[in-house]
């Protein structure tokens, strides 16, 4: 990764800059990730869905969402 970042800007860049870089990206991604967990768990928390229920919502959701890719790939059937 960090090749691809020089040869887009054209020039090395020095270890130390390199790593405060990258820290701070990883940084915010880590905290981007952290905040959508928190919000999906402050959805979850408030479900009044049994375990089993949200199981075969889930089994729904997955059938649902291969039979559509396989439609719009021209797969009519699939065993």
């Amino acid at each position: 990764m960090r090749r691809e970042f020089e040869a887009v800007f054209g020039e090395e860049m020095p270890d130390r800059m390199w790593q405060l870089l990258f820290s701070r990206f990883l940084n915010e991604e880590l905290r981007g990730k952290l905040h959508e967990i928190r919000r999906i768990e402050s959805i979850v928390s408030r479900s009044k869905l049994t375990q089993e229920q949200a199981d075969e919502l889930a089994d729904e959701l997955s059938s649902s969402i291969a039979k559509r890719f396989l439609e719009s790939a021209g797969v009519e059937s699939f065993l």
